[in-house]
């Protein structure tokens, strides 16, 4: 049997972390206690600061840890202004602004304020401000309204979008200043 002051007693310096110790109790008995090792965690640094500007790509394939929210369902996140988030996942309800590289609102989801992202793909609701720098997806479940500026859009059969839509001068092909589209929901 174990004796507790043998088990958390201190060990040998010249024995790395995690290397069985003899017990002591019986010499030659082969009993042998494991020391814990103390393993510090790596940093996290923002694949924008770490990469530069405008490597994405770069980033997302070197394995590196991205920053996420998910707003589940029945979760209402209210007044906020959401920094520092590389994906938003929305499954909930959310008031607020921010800034990041994506979003994904699931069709139970609804997001309303002021929103700029790369990508923005719409299952649920959104309604407000939204830029988006590269592509607006809506799928068929989804409903965008309010002042929308994107650089490619996608509707699906059945998705809504209504207000101030226009074509982001970013995304627009050969500089356009901009396009209204007037889209029929009847």
């Amino acid at each position: 049997m174990l004796k507790s002051e043998k088990f958390f007693s201190k060990r040998d310096a010249s024995t790395p972390a995690g290397a069985a110790q003899p017990s002591g109790d019986k010499p030659g008995s082969g009993l042998a206690v494991a020391t814990p090792a103390i393993v510090s965690s790596p940093r996290m640094v923002p694949a924008s600061i770490a990469s530069g500007p405008g490597s994405l790509s770069n980033a997302a394939g070197s394995g590196e840890a991205r920053s996420k929210l998910i707003v589940g369902p029945n979760i209402k996140l209210k007044g906020v202004e959401i920094t520092d988030c590389d994906t938003l996942v929305v499954e909930g309800r959310v008031e607020a602004s921010i800034s990041s590289r994506v979003v994904q609102i699931s069709d139970r989801g609804a997001f309303s304020g002021h929103a700029e992202f790369d990508v923005a793909e719409i299952r649920g609701e959104f309604d407000g401000d939204l830029t988006v720098r590269q592509k607006l997806v809506v799928y068929s479940t989804g409903r965008v309204s309010g002042k929308v500026r994107y650089g490619k859009l996608v509707i699906e059969e059945g998705g809504q979008l209504t207000g101030d839509v226009q074509l982001s001068v970013a995304g627009a092909p050969g500089g356009a200043k901009g396009l209204t589209v007037a889209v029929d929901n009847g």
